[in-house]
């Protein structure tokens, strides 16, 4: 069983950099791993944990520094690490990013049974670049997944969050999973887990590496006309008992 899972080097939120197209500096700026996406790392292990023949292989996009993400994932189990770097992938919006993430699957990764996501990124909260590589791979979806459960070689069982509450829906491979926060606890490397990475070599991908003719902000339909951060105008604190407290709420729902 081969598992994909897309993983992302975000700006640490109190380090963001904007660039002159106002879109985020990420050469040079501290950065974490995307929440969310250890999340999908974590489900991933979890399978090759109860099954046979799992291969796990991470993918990210991004500049020469994201290589630390992909090391971190073999660091704690993963199989092997795949980076997108490109001048041309520079500025791409989740259409983009989605387009050039499945061209890069399709051109090197085929014959894949699960890809794992996050379900939204920290620098961008959009939750599109999943549903985008399933769409371009022509694959189906399940999104807004807190676990997986009952998972085997075919398919898998999968517990999601909804608007009306929690329902568990079943999908077959080949098949994309968008993960949120679940109720596991992310692992820790492990001191061979440290050793694998540093021994295992990173493939870089660039645009003449995949079937693609265009990429980054040239193939964006959207773009970012402004950025900026918002100010917060917080009012004078006021102390009232529970009473009163409650009359203003009142007030406040009545307009």
């Amino acid at each position: 069983m081969k598992i994909i899972v897309c993983i992302k080097q975000v700006p640490d939120t109190d380090d963001i950099k904007w660039t002159e197209n106002n879109t985020m500096q990420r050469e040079g700026v501290e950065s974490i791993i995307n929440p969310c996406d250890l999340y999908a790392m974590e489900e991933a292990l979890k399978i090759k944990k109860s099954l046979d023949n799992v291969e796990l292989i991470a993918l990210t996009m991004g500049p020469l520094q994201a290589q630390d993400v992909l090391k971190r994932a073999i660091s704690l189990g993963f199989d092997k690490g795949f980076l997108l770097t490109d001048k041309k992938f520079a500025g791409a919006d989740t259409y983009a990013t989605g387009k050039t993430i499945a061209a890069a699957i399709k051109s090197k990764l085929g014959d894949f049974d699960l890809i794992l996501c996050g379900q939204y990124a920290i620098d961008g909260d959009t939750a599109q670049t999943g549903p985008s590589i399933a769409s371009q791979l022509g694959i189906s979806q399940i999104t807004f997944v807190q676990n997986l459960e009952k998972v085997n070689e075919e398919t898998l069982q999968a517990v999601r969050i909804t608007d009306e509450g929690v329902e568990t829906v079943k999908g077959s491979y080949p098949l994309l999973v968008c993960v949120l926060k679940g109720t596991q606890d992310t692992s820790r490397p492990l001191i061979d887990g440290i050793k694998k990475a540093r021994q295992t070599e990173i493939e870089v991908l660039t645009m003449a590496d995949i079937d693609l003719d265009e990429a980054g902000i040239k193939a964006s339909p959207t773009y970012v006309s402004k950025a900026f951060r918002p100010e917060h105008n917080r009012g004078e604190c006021v102390y009232c008992e529970v009473d009163e407290f409650a009359q203003k709420i009142r007030e406040c729902a009545n307009g």
